[in-house]
């Protein structure tokens, strides 16, 4: 099945979404960005999900990240779902602050290697996997997380990703297990001990380990 692998240059496709035609490329510009999908509109899954980012579009925003989704239905019934996303929010009247982008033929779909075969919609179709994809300023893809259709994601986490993304991209750094914004970072094994001192000036401290190898380095980023 078609797909993106990490590293690779995303597609840079066209799309009719809820704002219009857009080229892939140009609507990222040199920000960060998040594509996410949904199985469908109007479900109840999709809709908390759609909720729940509309509610931290400032976080994404803080992070230089554009937000777009994806589900396969039209423009039309994006249009009209997103005021129920709003109104879950409690905020009747608001538009959805990113747009949806229409896949009602799933060629996106297919194309990105998103449809989850064992869930079937009632036309019989496969239904799109809830996919999340983190594209850097350089347009290659730096995140790929694959959820069934039948479980919902959890923003906080992409968040905390894409903190360690855009950490890790500026500084010779690797995040630890449960990682967050102001915990220290390891020292990356390719650095030498007189790498590592003269680029970590808070310090380094290495922890002793039965094998005697000298690989668990922490530092303040």
């Amino acid at each position: 099945m078609p797909g993106v692998l990490l590293g690779d240059v995303f597609p840079n496709f066209e799309a009719e979404t809820t704002i219009g035609r857009i080229k892939f490329h140009d609507f990222l510009g040199d920000s960060w960005g998040i594509l996410f999908s949904h199985p469908r509109d109007f479900t109840p899954v999709c809709t908390t999900e759609l909720a729940c980012a509309a509610g931290i579009t400032g976080e994404f925003k803080k992070r230089g990240v554009k937000m777009i989704a994806l589900s396969i239905d039209s423009v039309e019934d994006h249009t009209n779902w997103s005021k129920d996303v709003m109104a879950f929010n409690g905020e009747t009247g608001t538009p959805l602050p990113f747009p949806i982008i229409a896949d009602d033929k799933r060629s996106l779909s297919v194309q990105l290697g998103m449809l989850d075969p064992d869930e079937i919609d009632k036309d019989g179709m496969p239904l799109t996997a809830r996919c999340v994809f983190v594209i850097g300023p350089d347009k290659k893809l730096k995140l790929s997380i694959l959820y069934p259709a039948t479980t919902g994601r959890n923003f906080d986490e992409l968040l905390r990703v894409i903190d360690s993304l855009q950490l890790t991209a500026q500084k010779k750094v690797a995040t630890p297990v449960n990682w967050k914004p102001g915990d220290k970072v390891m020292v990356i094994p390719s650095l030498s001990e007189a790498e590592a001192t003269a680029l970590f000036p808070n310090g380094v401290t290495c922890k002793e380990l039965p094998s005697g190898k000298k690989y668990l380095r922490f530092t303040q980023p």
